[in-house]
């Protein structure tokens, strides 16, 4: 009988589903997120998958959606399995802002988005006229709309990375503490059943 030494992973992982307008930053985000480098990025027509590590114990899967209209009408069936929500907005494009408003507030109606956490990215603040995140807190009526979830809205800018470890920790934190509420409900609900 001989010895064998493997490692296992003990990383739980979460996915974050990531949503918003074509053209709002979502792929130019991700990169910038797994590699620290900004790619030339087209609108995606499909999605990205792809995964990083926040720690020793916790992994986050992102789900990188396109956000072309056709695309749009296939978002909800991205949300079953959802561990957090992270909604990309072109804070400096006021002229879709009003489109970008609506179709956060359609997935947020979702049932199986219900009390998934939130972090709205309100992205390309390096362009001028952009909004700031009170300005878009605002506008998009987050406290409304996310009243019954953790929510945080981040300024940030995927080419400088300007805002971008802040919203991962804070995305962490909350996938974290969702995962583990989720869990919990679960043992109270097999229990009720014996």
């Amino acid at each position: 009988m001989g010895l064998q030494n493997t490692k296992h992973s003990k990383a739980k992982p979460a996915n974050i589903l990531m949503l918003g307008l074509d053209s709002a930053g979502k792929s130019t985000l991700l990169y910038k997120f797994k590699y620290n480098e900004v790619f030339l990025t087209m609108p995606t027509i499909g999605f990205n998958v792809d995964m990083i590590e926040t720690g020793k114990d916790f992994t986050l899967t992102f789900w990188d959606v396109g956000g072309q209209q056709k695309m749009r009408q296939v978002w909800c069936h991205f949300l079953e399995n959802a561990g957090g929500l992270l909604y990309v907005v072109d804070s400096s494009d006021k002229r879709r802002l009003e489109e970008s408003k609506k179709e956060f507030e359609l997935v947020l109606k979702n049932e199986f988005i219900k009390r998934v956490p939130v972090i709205v990215l309100a992205n390309k603040q390096d362009l001028p006229g952009a909004l700031n995140a009170e300005e878009i807190t605002r506008r998009f009526n987050v406290m409304k709309y996310c009243s019954d979830r953790n929510w945080y809205v981040q300024p940030c800018c995927a080419i400088t990375g300007e805002g971008l470890s802040e919203a991962l920790e804070i995305l962490t934190t909350f996938a974290k503490h969702y995962s583990r509420s989720k869990e919990t409900s679960t043992i109270f609900k097999e229990i009720e059943t014996q």
